[in-house]
């Protein structure tokens, strides 16, 4: 007899542990605004464990089947922790009830599973409809939670992505930093990059809010094969790190870049990545970057100059996009196509959308 009471003392402990477990990580996940490294540990333990053999899976298949395959981890992750945290508080009300009614516990586990449905059931003591009563009101407060939940990330998503369009229409797809410049400095309207800097900074300042907030976003992919949210981020810090090194008048660079590699960094920091060696860009892809700009009418420094200040600052956001773009499967942005020099681009080869 005091074996059982003891088992029912630990019981109940074990099941509050577990119940405060799950919801404080549901809590956390689906409400609470989190810095970068409050990132609730099971949620990322189950991203990381799932995403590893599903991108070993999609390379397995050609780009674009492996592009389809891996978008829709994002929302099948979501599903995974949802019935996982379900299942926690489902037994964790079931200990909590064979601790203070006692029975059968296969019984009080069954009672349990009612937990989305209502506080019904079986008559019994005051501690039984209390839990009981504690145990429908979680399950319908998570319910609500998780509707009001759904919309906030599909909402973030749709802009991200309306603003992933309007840049490939623009820049190319994926969009290159180079074809971006040409136009600017090709139709003289290099005013006109100066109001596309602050668009792209507010972009980017609301991309790192919403990642960090939703980190499950950053598995979503775009519609379209050749493009995808980090690609484009990339390209406007490129532009923004040129424009900056070459011509320091030029107002909004300074702002668009700084944000721009802060957002690379926390998300890469948000992943426990480390930053990735790259060098995407050439000493012909920079001559040629710089003939555009000397085309122009804008004051800009000399080409050497350039070229240090713009290689200090490539080191300042590169290596995290790469790490990003490893991790996550994509594909980082060309600085410069071959084409936008003559007007007329031609495709570009590199990785394919896992990682090869």
């Amino acid at each position: 007899m005091r074996t059982l009471t003891a088992m029912r003392v630990l019981a109940g402990i074990a099941g509050v542990v577990l119940i405060f477990l799950m919801l404080s990580e549901f809590f956390v996940s689906f409400m609470l605004p989190r810095r970068v490294k409050r990132d609730p540990r099971i949620a990322r333990g189950l991203n990381r464990l799932l995403w590893r053999p599903w991108r070993a899976l999609a390379r397995q298949f050609a780009p674009a089947t492996a592009d389809t395959l891996l978008g829709f981890f994002g929302p099948l992750a979501l599903i995974v922790q949802l019935v996982v945290w379900a299942i926690g508080l489902v037994i964790g009300y079931g200990l909590l009830e064979w601790a203070v009614a006692g029975g059968s516990f296969n019984h009080r586990f069954l009672s349990s599973s009612g937990l989305f449905l209502s506080a019904g059931g079986e008559g019994g003591s005051t501690g039984v409809r209390v839990v009981q009563l504690l145990e429908a009101a979680t399950g319908v407060g998570v319910l609500f939670i998780v509707i009001g939940y759904m919309p906030s990330v599909y909402s973030a998503f749709s802009r991200r992505e309306t603003a992933v369009s309007q840049l490939a229409t623009r820049g190319g797809s994926p969009p290159a930093a180079g074809t971006l410049l040409h136009r600017a400095a090709g139709r003289e309207q290099w005013r006109d990059l100066e109001r596309d800097l602050r668009s792209w900074e507010e972009w980017a300042a609301e991309l790192m809010e919403t990642h960090l907030s939703y980190p499950l976003l950053s598995f979503y992919r775009s519609q379209h094969v050749g493009q995808n949210w980090l690609a484009a981020l990339t390209a406007m810090v490129d532009v923004a790190a040129f424009v900056k090194a070459t011509t320091p008048d030029v107002e909004g660079a300074d702002i668009t870049y700084r944000i721009g590699r802060h957002a690379l960094a926390d998300l890469a920091h948000q992943f426990s990545l480390e930053p990735a060696e790259v060098d995407r860009l050439t000493d012909a892809e920079f001559d040629d970057l710089f003939a555009i700009l000397e085309r122009s009418t804008v004051a800009n420094v000399d080409s050497e100059t350039a070229r240090r200040h713009l290689d200090h600052l490539r080191a300042e956001y590169e290596p995290n996009a790469q790490a990003l773009a490893d991790f996550l499967a994509l594909e980082l942005p060309p600085w410069f196509r071959g084409g936008d020099v003559a007007k007329k681009a031609r495709p570009t080869v590199g990785r394919d959308l896992v990682g090869r």
